[in-house]
């Protein structure tokens, strides 16, 4: 993928996110807070799981461009997903942000930060909102066992 479309991308998902919205509703969703506490990178998650299956992601906060469009990009990635696939997205997403080997048939639109470790700065926000969900749905995984 060029960089003008990684871009486009990146920007569209920033400007005009997925999902970007609150749940009060504590009995279906649960809440998580992915923070960065050497910039302004605050993002609240709402996650909705049943019979096994992320039904709705949703978020809110204060981010930078990167954060808040990896953000919108991984909530509408997920949707509908297995805790355990979401978990291997997240696994993949991760290798490729560390330069590892991943599959990336399974990443979508996520694929725009494929260069990110380049800017070794950037891959803490690339990676807020994913790191923090992906230790809930561990915490979820391992509660339904």
């Amino acid at each position: 993928m060029d960089k003008e479309l990684k871009r486009s991308i990146i920007l569209d998902n920033y400007q005009n996110p997925y999902h970007r919205e609150r749940h009060d509703d504590e009995a279906d969703y649960v809440k998580l807070n992915s923070r960065n506490v050497s910039c302004i990178d605050n993002i609240d998650l709402y996650i909705k799981i049943r019979n096994d299956k992320i039904e709705d992601i949703s978020f809110e906060g204060e981010a930078c461009v990167i954060s808040i469009s990896s953000t919108s990009i991984m909530s509408n990635l997920l949707q509908g997903k297995t805790i355990d696939e979401a978990i291997e997205v997240i696994k993949n997403y991760d290798a490729m942000i560390e330069e590892r080997d991943y599959n990336e048939n399974i990443l979508g639109e996520a694929i725009v930060y494929d260069d990110v470790a380049k800017q070794p700065s950037r891959k803490k926000c690339a990676t807020l909102s994913w790191h923090g969900l992906y230790h809930k749905l561990l915490e979820l995984q391992q509660q339904s066992k």
